[in-house]
């Protein structure tokens, strides 16, 4: 077992060990939580291209010391060009509802290649709109660290080369048929065989991305507003739409990220924060707001950490919040109940959701000896999540992602961006909760969470992992903050999963190895369809980390044994 790693000055935690370095580095160099996260988010997007990468979207809080937490939401919408419409003329989309015209080549939005690449890429907004928050919070004395420091690091991986990772290798060769006839994706990632056919790099593999590389040198000297209002936008815009992608040079142009309120519940020792809509943040606070409810009425006591009683609690809790959640969450301007789709309105829809009444209310209809039946559909998804906290107090917690696995999986040649296919989670059926449409955002499994207890501690802490994310934040905050664990115990303890995961159409209860046994057991007698996983610490149930900053000045951060993730102090 690997220690919770404890300090006097910043921490960061990161899914790959030379994204924490960097972001430490930048903490060494006289930056901030906010600065180094930049770092680390470059430097990320290099190191895990599987999981993550700049032409994806991001989400952010930050908590500075004697302010009120604040989110960015840096969530790219759908191209202008990107209707029902569009598709059909592909031949995408459901039957008419005149003519009762068939089926084309299908009803969904094709799953990867260029006609995925449907919405903007966010991240690079998110960066500068924290930069821009930091800027405007710091003291009048503090000298900003440059853009090519922050950058530094991952243009250095992406010219020098880093090993392929493990978990890259095994998704290349999951993915291989698909991804290899993508545009420019077996150029990028993939090797050859002797034959000439496309293979996985091997684990260990250097991987040199020198395209990218070229385009992080462009934005630490032109600017990050150069990727949506620059000459790098211009190309990019130029090849998306050879491609097929309904992108265009305007849907960049318009784009910028925003400052929103973030969603809160209040705990009985603590408030913790989350994102809302287009993300699932509402799922991730109701599971542990309806966990505190279940706590005062049922006597789950410390005890029972890590029992089939805590774990039953937070699975039934994760039911009720996944059906409000599907019910309700979707574009902000789609909200229902939001006044004239006013973004206010959107969020004190989703706030409602989580008053001390409407919790009650969902922890009466959940039963402590029964499981709820679960025939649900989950949403997919691999991401990143990543923490940093600095000497001064400010804490960030951040999630960035392309969606699925390698995204859409083209390239775009001249940048050596990937895009992303987040544009999957949209409808193309009419009048649905999450229809097409331009303009609008997609639903987001990202969600990052930041805690901020009574005592005066602050965590930030998150994981990857689509669906399981609000179910391993919930696992980790409730072990640590109602059971008496510490940081990397609690991340590293076994955990579970509730719905489908990758390539499987089963939406049981799976459980790592270790609760295999009395504990999986009892789950089945109380009505839960149990799976054992193979795995001890299977990467199914995400890459889970926290970093917390206590008010003496102790810091500590913790990554997943189930990532090639790092801990890093300064």
């Amino acid at each position: 077992m690997i220690h919770t790693r404890r300090g006097f000055g910043g921490a960061c935690a990161a899914p790959h060990h030379l994204a924490a370095q960097a972001g430490r580095d930048i903490l060494r160099d006289g930056g901030n939580a906010i600065e180094a996260m930049v770092a680390m988010a470059a430097t990320i997007a290099v190191v895990y291209p599987h999981m993550n990468g700049i032409g994806g979207d991001g989400f952010w809080l930050i908590k500075r010391p004697g302010l009120a937490p604040i989110a960015i939401d840096a969530c790219g919408p759908a191209a202008a060009l990107a209707s029902r419409e569009f598709y059909a003329a592909q031949g995408y989309g459901v039957a008419d509802d005149t003519t009762g015209a068939p089926l084309m080549n299908g009803a969904s939005i094709p799953s990867r290649g260029p006609l995925s690449a449907l919405t903007v890429a966010g991240t690079i907004g998110g960066w500068q709109e924290a930069l821009a928050f930091s800027n405007e919070t710091s003291a009048a004395e503090r000298s900003s660290l440059a853009l090519s420091t922050l950058l530094s690091h991952a243009i250095r991986h992406a010219n020098d080369g880093v090993a392929v990772s493990a978990s890259q290798k095994a998704l290349s060769e999951k993915h291989l048929a698909v991804l290899s006839q993508q545009p420019g994706f077996a150029e990028r990632y993939l090797g050859q065989s002797e034959s000439g056919e496309p293979i996985a790099l091997e684990e260990g593999a250097r991987l040199r991305q020198p395209a990218l590389a070229a385009t992080l040198s462009r934005l630490a000297d032109a600017g990050l507003e150069d990727f949506y209002r620059g000459e790098l936008a211009t190309r990019m815009a130029q090849e998306l739409e050879a491609a097929g992608s309904p992108l265009r040079l305007a849907d960049l142009n318009g784009y910028r990220a925003q400052r929103v309120t973030p969603l809160k519940v209040r705990l009985r020792d603590s408030e913790v924060y989350n994102l809302p809509a287009p993300t699932q943040g509402l799922a991730t606070l109701m599971i542990l707001g309806l966990y505190d409810a279940l706590s005062a009425t049922h006597g789950i006591s410390e005890a029972d950490g890590n029992t089939p009683r805590h774990l039953h609690a937070l699975i039934e809790a994760t039911k009720r919040a996944f059906l409000v959640r599907d019910s309700l969450i979707t574009s902000p301007e789609c909200i229902e109940g939001a006044l004239e789709g006013s973004l206010e309105g959107s969020i004190a829809t989703q706030q409602a959701q989580l008053s001390p009444e409407a919790l009650a209310r969902q922890a009466e209809m959940i039963d402590m000896q029964s499981a709820l039946g679960w025939p649900h559909e989950p949403a997919e998804g691999d991401t990143i999540w990543m923490g940093a906290t600095d000497s001064d107090g400010t804490t960030v917690s951040f999630i960035q992602s392309v969606y699925w696995e390698f995204g859409s999986g083209m390239v775009l040649p001249s940048s050596g961006v990937m895009w992303q296919n987040r544009g999957l989670a949209f409808d193309l059926a009419p009048d649905r909760l999450r229809s097409l449409a331009p303009g609008r955002k997609p639903f987001h499994t990202l969600n990052p969470s930041l805690a901020c207890f009574d005592d005066g501690r602050v965590m930030a802490f998150g994981t990857m992992g689509g669906e399981g994310q609000p179910q391993t934040q919930a696992a980790v905050f409730t072990r640590i903050a109602r059971h008496g664990m510490s940081l990397q115990a609690a991340i590293s303890a076994p955990r579970w999963l509730l719905g489908r995961t990758w390539g499987d159409v089963s939406t049981s209860l799976k459980l790592e190895s270790r609760l295999a046994g009395e504990i999986a057991q009892t789950l089945a007698a109380m009505g839960h369809e149990v799976e054992v996983l193979d795995e001890a610490f299977s990467d199914t149930l995400g890459h889970a980390g926290a970093v917390m900053r206590h008010p003496d000045g102790q810091v500590e951060a913790a990554h997943d044994l189930r990532s090639d993730g790092g801990a890093a102090l300064t």
